[in-house]
């Protein structure tokens, strides 16, 4: 089922509204014909392979570059007169002053966005992340994982409505990277929209609400993941045995992969669950058996997998926020 809102709906609740946006660069065509709509107060994943025209959409979303056709709406205001000072950027490519100290840095990205009296804000990201007794080194003596934080802290000491994160956990320990986490999810309640561009096909299904996949700057994932992976995959099923076992062939089986202990068998329509775990059992001892939807991750390899067609694949797009 497709869920469709009507354009006067969608314009007062998004975000972010793309409308048929194109981008070229000499030799190819970055984004080709992009429409989708990024709900008020959502997080939402931007997700697909190198070369897929993510970082190029990032960028128009932010007003560094501009389409060279079509509509881009932001925080309901058209392209150029869109209220910047409501928006934060953590690149990827992570860049800081070395040599000025973290307050002073803080206070900077703050002034860039007019913010008035900014050290409540300063002093309140200091604290949450953990920075307080830092605020007068140099970031040139900052370990990597401290310097992310600061530019983290950067990115959102102004408040803003949309926050657009390019990788914000690559690096990261695990215990930073939960600690990230959390500040995000704290963010997103407070009513900031999050837009999260990632590799990591797990933490996008664990965080977002809906994602948007490019491929070959041409939209072919969009809506809730719960909806995508009904409508796009196949049922699985995930069974580990006691002991390592090659690849599964059985007729109920069209597609088998292994991952160590664990095999992830996707199964033909109306296939009987039971009657297949009984074969299995006879195979070897069985520790786990679950039926399942594909992953994220596992939809992203089919997707990123396949070979160029140079077509725009309209039957494969799943819509979910009346982009169309």
């Amino acid at each position: 089922m497709v869920f469709r809102l009507s354009a006067s709906q969608v314009s007062m609740q998004a975000a972010v509204r793309f409308e048929s946006v194109t981008k070229s660069f000499p030799g190819r065509r970055a984004v080709d014909a992009l429409s989708f709509s990024i709900p008020q107060g959502s997080l939402y994943g931007f997700i697909g392979p190198n070369g897929s025209g993510k970082t190029t959409s990032l960028r128009m979303m932010l007003r560094i570059i501009y389409p060279d056709q079509g509509q881009i709406t932001i925080l309901g205001q058209g392209q150029y007169q869109a209220a910047s000072d409501h928006s934060g950027y953590l690149p990827e490519e992570r860049g800081l002053y070395r040599r000025m100290r973290v307050e002073e840095v803080l206070r900077f990205h703050a002034e860039l966005k007019n913010v008035r009296r900014p050290q409540a804000r300063i002093a309140h990201w200091l604290e949450r992340l953990g920075l307080g007794d830092r605020a007068r080194m140099r970031v040139s003596s900052l370990s990597k994982g401290l310097a992310q934080r600061v530019q983290f802290a950067a990115a959102v000491v102004h408040d803003p409505k949309l926050l657009v994160l390019d990788e914000p956990f690559s690096g990261l320990d695990p215990v930073s990277l939960d600690a990230l986490r959390e500040i995000i999810l704290e963010l997103k309640s407070s009513g900031t929209t999050v837009v999260l561009s990632t590799h990591d096909m797990h933490m996008a299904e664990r965080l977002c609400d809906a994602v948007l996949m490019l491929h070959e700057g041409r939209k072919v994932l969009d809506g809730p993941i719960e909806q995508i992976k009904r409508e796009r995959g196949l049922e699985s099923v995930r069974v580990s045995f006691e002991h390592n076992l090659d690849l599964v062939r059985l007729p109920e089986i069209t597609r088998a992969r292994h991952y160590g202990r664990e095999q992830v068998l996707e199964l033909s329509p109306e296939t009987d669950t039971q009657a297949l775990l009984g074969k299995l059992m006879s195979l070897g001892r069985v520790l786990s058996f679950a039926v399942v939807r594909p992953s994220l991750h596992e939809l992203f390899v089919d997707i990123a997998g396949k070979p160029s067609t140079n077509q725009p694949d309209q039957t494969g797009v799943v819509e979910a926020h009346g982009s169309s």
